[in-house]
């Protein structure tokens, strides 16, 4: 088996497992993570554990893949960039917040539950893609316009 095919084989594998936890711990049901985010009404803190799970075993993964030159498979961690908390990254995650509050579904559980057939994870998914390729076009112009700005200081744009 060639490596490519190892490193899908397992990208399938982790999947089926985390849409599976997903599924299991009730992160596909809407009206769950809704209850959850009603803090101040009918709040119901079960999805309290699904989240501290994910949590405990993402902090020891991330702590051994740190240990680590390169990822098992070869290849590289693609650790981010940047760490600085920035407008870009608080907007993200306000957007981010917003729709989960208002959908239910966050990326990953509205992808699992797009195998479900109903219509409500397939807007959410379309409604994040849109909202994707709208932040792409216009971090796209921004930049156009920063790098212009640098390569002709003369112009005034």
């Amino acid at each position: 088996m060639s490596n490519g095919n190892k490193k899908d084989a397992v990208a399938a594998i982790c999947g089926l497992l985390f849409a599976l936890g997903l599924g299991l711990g009730g992160m596909t049901n809407p009206l769950k993570v809704q209850a959850f985010l009603d803090v101040l009404g009918k709040w119901d803190p079960s999805l309290m554990f699904v989240m501290g799970g994910g949590i405990v075993v993402g902090l020891w993964a991330f702590r051994a893949a740190k240990r680590r030159a390169h990822p098992f498979l070869g290849g590289d961690f693609g650790w981010p960039r940047r760490s600085r908390i920035d407008g870009q990254l608080l907007a993200g995650a306000a957007i981010f917040g917003v729709g989960w509050g208002l959908t239910g579904y966050c990326p990953g559980p509205a992808l699992v539950a797009l195998g479900a057939g109903r219509i409500g994870p397939a807007v959410a998914v379309s409604s994040m893609v849109l909202g994707m390729l709208a932040t792409q076009a216009v971090t796209a112009g921004a930049r156009r316009r920063t790098d212009k700005r640098r390569d002709h200081p003369h112009l005034a744009l």
